[in-house]
């Protein structure tokens, strides 16, 4: 099995596999945008996004995409939000979404837009079927491969490694500046925040370390 990194380039033509695409990629008012999770059918299509950028100006575009057929928006921190957008699917992005899927390989969330017009996302299954995926592309869309691994580099899967007690002790840490540079909290602090013992909490930080550690390094 293998986890593929890969690159989509329409090549400026965004617009034509769909408005949202050339939206998301190359508004002057969103900072970064990624898509969170997706829906489709033959018809209409439903997408997840976190964005950084402006509300308001995203939900005035919206309303002026004929295609965009209901738009919600929920804060996320200071300009950012969430944005669920239900729309008809183009002729084009059917395609694209058909080459992906007409195979056991499948895509992993996020799919990350660049400010270059381009998207990046993962696809994960045996090696044939990813490579008859990315052939099947369509016009006006190119596939670059930007990474290939085992299944460490898929997003988010160094996470499945923690236990519930490890991510409460990394999450405190953070939170009260032990990876600081200079420290700002120690052992002792995490471990007032867990309600354990100083040693118990060094502990749980060096194993959820040397968990996510082992799962990013050793691809």
């Amino acid at each position: 099995m293998r986890s593929v990194r890969v690159r989509l380039d329409a090549g400026g033509q965004e617009g034509e596999v769909h408005p949202m695409y050339d939206l998301l990629a190359n508004a002057e008012f969103i900072e970064r945008a990624t898509a969170l999770q997706w829906s489709f059918t033959d018809e209409a299509q439903a997408m997840l996004h976190y964005v950084e950028g402006d509300a308001e100006a995203f939900r005035a575009a919206t309303a002026k995409t004929a295609e965009v057929i209901e738009t919600e928006i929920a804060p996320a921190g200071e300009d950012a939000f969430y944005a669920f957008i239900k729309g008809e699917a183009t002729e084009r992005l059917n395609e694209l979404f058909e080459a992906i899927v007409a195979v056991t390989a499948m895509p992993i969330p996020p799919v990350e837009y660049h400010t270059d017009g381009t998207v990046s996302f993962t696809i994960v299954g045996p090696g044939e079927e990813i490579q008859t995926a990315i052939a099947a592309v369509p016009e006006p869309v190119a596939v670059s491969v930007e990474e290939v691994g085992g299944m460490h580099a898929v997003p988010g899967l160094a996470e499945t490694v923690l236990t519930s007690r490890q991510r409460e002790a990394l999450d405190a840490a953070l939170e009260l500046g032990y990876y600081d540079v200079p420290r700002t909290a120690t052992h002792e602090d995490v471990a007032t925040a867990l309600g354990c013992a100083p040693s118990t909490a060094a502990e749980h930080l060096r194993k959820a370390e040397s968990n996510v550690l082992r799962n990013v390094l050793l691809r």
